[in-house]
């Protein structure tokens, strides 16, 4: 009887972990504009939202970010992809921590802490372009490990 639990658990936890696949996030929705996320790296999901979809074209908005370290941030490099019908159109990529230069207070977090942030973000953008289309976003650290990646959804049909 005791084999046939463990091996009945064993079974569970192999199809629990062959079938980790995040669920879509929505980070905001309004007329004219939505934006939904997943997370790309299998192991772990993160939480992200902004008050207002609209507020992202204004100069500043806010925004609430959380997470849990498994690695530890000394240096922290951002890739962004912007995906259209399956093709990258664009490619952007920036140094956010590292030596003589942090740009976030998350810069020298260890493995097992928390991240939290709440408060404004200013992107440098005026409009978001229309259309339908996908941003891959992957943060890794000094030693090439990816600490969180996502592909953003963003659907938008404002008409600037």
């Amino acid at each position: 009887m005791k084999t046939s639990n463990v091996l009945l658990f064993i079974l569970v936890l192999l199809y629990i972990n062959a079938s980790t696949e995040w669920p879509t996030h929505t980070v905001c929705k309004e007329d004219n504009l939505e934006i939904h996320y997943k997370s790309c790296d299998p192991q772990q999901d993160f939480a992200f939202s902004i008050d207002h979809c609209s507020d992202i074209t204004t100069h500043t908005f806010n925004i609430r970010a959380a997470m849990v370290l498994r690695h530890s941030i000394e240096e922290l490099y951002v890739k962004l992809d912007m995906i259209v019908n399956g093709k990258t159109v664009l490619t952007y990529s920036e140094t956010l921590c590292g030596p003589g230069h942090s740009k976030l207070i998350f810069c020298g977090k260890k493995k097992g802490e928390q991240l939290y942030y709440e408060g404004p973000v200013t992107l440098g953008i005026k409009e978001i372009p229309q259309g339908d289309y996908t941003l891959s976003a992957k943060l890794t650290n000094q030693d090439h490990v990816t600490v969180a990646c996502a592909d953003f959804t963003v659907k938008n049909y404002l008409d600037y």
